[in-house]
């Protein structure tokens, strides 16, 4: 197994605000301690890495070199703590800050498809369904 990086990162590449945010991270990834894996790519296949594209695209996804998965806000955590900050990323594990920030995040994974203007009418990524 590759130990060679800190976290690979499952990113929508047609997703506006997650490519911002995946442009962010490439450039403090000084390192290169961080892998970038673009779900939408068509060359992408979900079943090479063990999950549906549904489950993929219904929230943040994060595979450690141990080839265990992360979900959420717990990838931005180990993202984030990959490239430097780990001081604050702690701030974010206490216990309110922890609970809003997981449930900030739940309601936009849920509504990231509407909020980023890909989607029409009653669309909303069913995160039950994906096991989230």
């Amino acid at each position: 197994m590759d130990r060679s990086y800190a976290i690979e990162m499952f990113y929508d590449g047609e997703c506006p605000l997650c490519m911002r945010e995946t442009r962010l991270l490439q450039r403090m990834d000084r390192d290169q301690r961080l892998r970038f894996t673009n779900i939408a790519a068509a060359k992408f296949d979900p079943g090479s890495v063990g999950k549906s594209r549904h489950e993929l695209m219904a929230e943040m996804h994060g595979r450690l070199p141990n080839g265990s998965w992360v979900t959420g806000v717990e990838v931005f955590r180990c993202l984030y703590s990959a490239v430097g900050f780990g001081p604050i990323v702690w701030l974010t594990r206490l216990p309110i800050i922890k609970q809003c920030l997981d449930l900030g995040y739940y309601l936009f994974a849920k509504y990231r498809l509407r909020l980023t203007g890909r989607c029409h009418e009653n669309c909303s990524i069913d995160l039950e369904k994906a096991g989230g």
